[in-house]
Parts: C-alpha cells; structure tokens; sequence
C-alpha cells in the first residue's frame, strides 16, 4: 500500500469512527430519529460493553456487556420511556487513534437535559470508546468498548427552556 494509500484508508477510518458516534448521539437525542432501539445496537459490536465510569456513573449505570445489555441500557433513557422531554448532546476535543484495524477515541460530551419532571440540567461527560473498523466493502466502524464518566453537572433554570414544552 502507497503512502497516500495509507493516509487515504486512516482518513476513512477516523470518518467512520465520527459517524459512526455521530449517530449513536443522533439516535440518543429527543426528539430523535430513533424508530426502534435496534438501530442503537447496530452501532456496537456483538461483544461490546457499555460502562458508567467514575463515583458518579458506575453505579448508576454499570456495565452492559453484549449488544443486547447494552441496547437494553440505553433504552431505559429514551422514548417510549418518559424519561426525557428534550435532550441534545454536543461532542468536541475529540481525539482518535488508529491502530490497524481498530480505533480509540476521546471527546467530551456536553448534554442538555429537559426531563419529565420539571428539572432541566447541563451535563459534561468524558467519552472513551474502542471501535472495531471493517475496512470492505466501505469503511465502517463499530463501538466495542464504551465508556463515559461523568466530569460536571449543573441544573438549569426551567424558565431558560419552558419554551421546549
């Protein structure tokens, strides 16, 4: 493989890899474009693991091991589920390594929350995520190992976001 080969696979790889977390956070969001909880696990690898990390999120959530866990977990969050009114996540810092054919990313995860209860809350998060990444026909990416703790946490003022009712 050329030099440029090789520069032109890594790029597809990193672009897989964000699209591929992109739409994890796309489904997660609400209102989303979520359909069916099974969209979420076609994201992860069979054998993936989803983990609260830290004091704050590992005994809130754990961990999931296998797709299936981890579909069930994240869908204790979202519709029909009345959990969230609105929800929107934002990434940035991101950071992505490569190593053959498999990736490590690190972002942090803004998320603005209105729930069901009345209260809403502005929330920081570390992401670290291993993704597998299958390189024909095109390139994908798939999490294998996701996990998140929690960095900062702050309600909101309700009066801020009524107009999201």
């Amino acid at each position: 493989m050329s030099d440029v080969e090789k520069r032109l696979a890594a790029l597809e790889a990193k672009d897989a890899v964000r699209d591929c977390l992109t739409r994890y956070m796309d489904l997660c969001d609400v209102p989303g474009p979520l359909d069916d909880v099974a969209q979420i696990g076609l994201l992860f690898t069979a054998d993936a693991t989803w983990e609260g990390v830290g004091p704050e999120y590992a005994g809130k959530f754990g961990i999931a091991r296998g797709r299936d866990e981890v579909v069930a977990l994240v869908s204790r969050y979202l519709p029909p589920t009345d959990h969230f009114v609105r929800n929107a996540h934002l990434l940035g810092s991101e950071q992505i390594r490569l190593e053959g054919n498999a990736a490590r990313g690190r972002w942090i995860m803004q998320q603005l929350s209105l729930y069901t209860n009345g209260t809403a809350e502005l929330l920081c998060a570390r992401l670290e995520i291993d993704f597998e990444i299958e390189r024909l026909p095109h390139t994908t990416a798939r999490m294998h190992r996701f996990r998140t703790q929690r960095l900062f946490a702050t309600p909101l003022p309700i009066e801020a976001m009524s107009h999201l009712h």
